[in-house]
């Protein structure tokens, strides 16, 4: 379910956001103590369908949504206690309602796809939510860096073309990973924003995630088959979270790109040559070919 202060959020305009997110948060934060940690995270990848799906699954009775989509509490808001994030989610006086209502149990959840490449987020996450399952869907590389470094470009923070940004990533992003490690303040503004190539080499992310939680922990969807297949990935995940299995009229795709995702050959080829090894790993470690090379 649509929380409605999400729905303000929305729309609000741009540089307002931020003051209407704290006004709004503020009285939650009072009755913090009563409120629900996620059953779920949505972990990523960025670009990768991870809007879409959790407005799909919170169209469900018994999903309820979170008071943004996105918290960024185990990446961004870390130096913050505890009841900021659980001032995040709903009552859990209203999740008894809810399933009441429902005639099953209720679920709440996130979806902040930067936790996915966050090299610290794991670690946070296992030891604040250890129950939570983790949903990573994975686009193919290629086509996620491209749309990544659209949306940098729409975002005012990405000043070169996406040949010049890709030959600039790794001076970009050299000691940022040990710099997030050693400091957990730091925000680490390229490594969020300038990680083109980097974010596609998911075997080693999933990797990572693994060393804090179960196998069974984790579900891994393949975008593409989610964008082809909605409903049939929609259930598979309401099998996941062990929510009954409801069907949706329809399925609109959201937070698309708008641009032109046409890209040069030569820079194509470049991309597949860098990313075939990793997704040769990627397809051993899951035991699954998914066909992007």
């Amino acid at each position: 379910m649509i929380s409605v202060t999400n729905w303000i959020i929305n729309a609000t305009p741009w540089s307002w956001k931020n003051g209407v997110r704290a006004v709004l948060l503020k009285p939650r934060l009072v009755t913090s103590r009563w409120r629900m940690l996620p059953d779920f995270v949505i972990i990523g990848g960025q670009r990768c369908g991870t809007t879409s799906l959790y407005r799909y699954l919170t169209e469900h009775p018994s999903c309820i949504h979170a008071f943004e989509k996105e918290v960024h509490y185990f990446d961004r808001h870390y130096g913050r206690d505890l009841c900021w994030y659980r001032a995040n989610f709903p009552m859990r006086s209203y999740k008894s309602l809810v399933e009441r209502h429902a005639g099953a149990p209720a679920l709440t959840g996130e979806a902040t796809p930067n936790y996915m490449f966050h090299p610290i987020a794991p670690r946070r996450l296992a030891e604040h939510v250890p129950q939570a399952r983790l949903i990573a869907l994975l686009r193919n590389p290629v086509e996620r860096a491209c749309s990544h470094y659209h949306h940098e470009v729409w975002l005012g923070h990405e000043t070169l073309d996406f040949e010049q940004a890709l030959d600039a990533e790794e001076e970009r992003l050299r000691g940022e990973q040990s710099r997030i490690l050693e400091d957990p303040g730091y925000s680490g503004f390229n490594h969020a924003h300038f990680s083109y190539a980097n974010r596609g080499i998911y075997v080693d992310q999933l990797l990572e995630w693994m060393r804090y939680f179960p196998r069974e922990r984790l579900l891994v969807i393949k975008s593409e088959d989610m964008y082809e297949e909605p409903d049939r990935i929609l259930q598979e995940v309401q099998r996941f979270l062990g929510l009954p299995v409801k069907r949706l009229a329809g399925y609109k795709t959201y937070n698309v790109g708008h641009y032109d995702e046409g890209m040069e050959a030569r820079l194509r080829k470049r991309l597949l040559d860098f990313f075939a090894p990793h997704n040769q790993r990627l397809y051993a470690y899951l035991d699954r070919d998914f066909g992007w090379d």
